[in-house]
């Protein structure tokens, strides 16, 4: 009894203690699995979040690493690359949007440029509506753009200035400096002589305005600054230059403008003269038919045998020191066109004026869409016609009075001007005797 006794009780004592065990060993497994979850670095590990590599370090000097720490050396380099690859996107990604952002940009600029034109367009359209063409002989065509709407707000103080000079918004307009001031003078007296009352200097120095208002003169005094590109073009050209800047603010006020050199002599009204059926009205250098309104000048070259002969199309130029411009978008962007071309390039304000107004639209180049005229040669005379023909031909000439004279072949301006008021004005028929067909070297 006893050893069954004590033998059941060992057996039911042993089941005990081997179930305590077991839980034992399942709650030491829950809670090592859990710690290793919350913190799987160990909790002796000082930062956890720090992943710098630094050499093991022991009390005994011992630098070798453990095994576990080369995977994190391994995984620190790697760290360190990807971090390097995500600079370099970002500031790739911040170009990107830079170079985004021009390109939108220049598309708007691109969309309303072509609105601008497309809007020019329509307005031309819609001022000019498609019309059937007539019978044979009778079509024509226009010789002018439509007059631009005023804007004062441009310059305000000019737009009053104007209202008291213009009439039917049209005046003479000179540009003078004080180194001029005795041709300034024949100028504008002449100018007084011949009945004309609306016309107005551009005075480019103080001196120059004082000196009009002495003499009853109107004048619009304004500061100009030659471009460094004309810089050594010589003062009169590069003066000359600057009239198509500062005539563009007469234009966009809506005023038709006869600008005008200063050596210059007027003998009759200009205004009962011109035409205004075109952009721009000019005198021109020619000094006869074919080279005032153009020829045919036939080039010759042998080697071509049946082909030898080539037709050209001259024409003497424009003279940019007297011509009549209508307040137009394409006289505007004539003056546009010179005016840049004068600030970027060494060259003559008058061989710039006359290829922007004749060279057609090729290749590479966009041409001027402006009418032009040129000036009756024996009403608005230039020097040379005058010193090789008119005056060797009294017979022919007697009575002829021309409406003004622009001595732009001499250099010896003031003296013939002096002359010219002699001969035409004071009647002295030997006035022009002395001076020689050409200048003197």
């Amino acid at each position: 009894m006893g050893r069954k006794d004590g033998g059941s009780w060992g057996q039911r004592g042993g089941g005990v203690f081997s179930s305590r065990i077991t839980i034992a060993v399942v709650i030491g497994i829950t809670l090592g699995s859990l710690l290793a979850y919350v913190s799987p670095h160990g909790f002796l590990q000082s930062n956890p979040a720090d992943t710098t590599t630094k050499p093991f370090e022991s009390s005994g000097g011992n630098t070798d690493l453990p095994a576990s720490s080369f995977s994190r050396v391994a995984l620190t380099a790697d760290d360190f690359k990807y971090s390097k690859i995500q600079e370099e996107l970002i500031v790739l990604k911040k170009e990107n949007e830079r170079l985004l952002k021009k390109h939108i940009d220049m598309k708007k600029q691109i969309r309303e440029l072509s609105n601008e034109r497309n809007a020019a367009r329509q307005q031309v359209l819609t001022l000019v509506p498609p019309v059937k063409a007539g019978a044979v002989g009778t079509v024509k065509s226009l010789r002018t753009h439509p007059t631009v709407e005023p804007d004062e707000e441009v310059n305000p103080d000019l737009a009053k200035l104007l209202k008291g000079v213009a009439i039917n918004r049209e005046l003479i307009v000179g540009v003078s400096n004080k180194n001029v001031l005795q041709m300034l003078k024949v100028w504008f007296d002449s100018i007084k002589r011949s009945g004309v009352t609306n016309f107005l200097v551009i005075a480019l120095d103080d001196a120059t305005a004082e000196f009009c208002k002495e003499n009853g003169v109107p004048v619009y005094r304004r500061d100009a600054t030659i471009s460094s590109a004309q810089a050594g073009t010589g003062d009169n050209h590069a003066v000359s230059g600057l009239k198509f800047h500062l005539l563009r603010e007469f234009l966009v006020l809506g005023y038709s403008v006869l600008l005008s050199d200063v050596d210059i002599v007027y003998l009759q009204d200009p205004f009962k003269h011109l035409y205004r059926d075109c952009d721009v009205e000019s005198m021109s250098d020619g000094f006869d038919n074919i080279t005032a309104y153009g020829y045919d000048d036939v080039s010759d070259d042998k080697s071509m045998g049946w082909a030898r002969y080539a037709h050209t199309m001259r024409i003497w130029v424009f003279n940019s020191g007297l011509f009549f411009i209508r307040p137009t978008v394409a006289s505007i962007e004539l003056l546009d066109r010179v005016t840049y071309r004068l600030s970027k390039e060494k060259a003559w304000d008058q061989a710039v004026f006359n290829e922007e107004l004749f060279y057609p639209s090729h290749p590479g180049y966009e041409g001027l869409h402006a009418s032009r005229r040129v000036m009756d040669y024996y009403q608005f005379l230039n020097s040379k016609v005058l010193f090789k023909t008119i005056r060797k031909d009294p017979q022919n000439f007697a009575d002829h009075k021309p409406v003004t004279i622009h001595v732009n072949y001499h250099p010896d301006k003031y003296e013939r001007m002096l002359a010219i008021v002699d001969y035409y004005v004071m009647g002295n028929t030997k006035a022009l005797d002395k001076f020689p067909d050409g200048s003197q070297w």
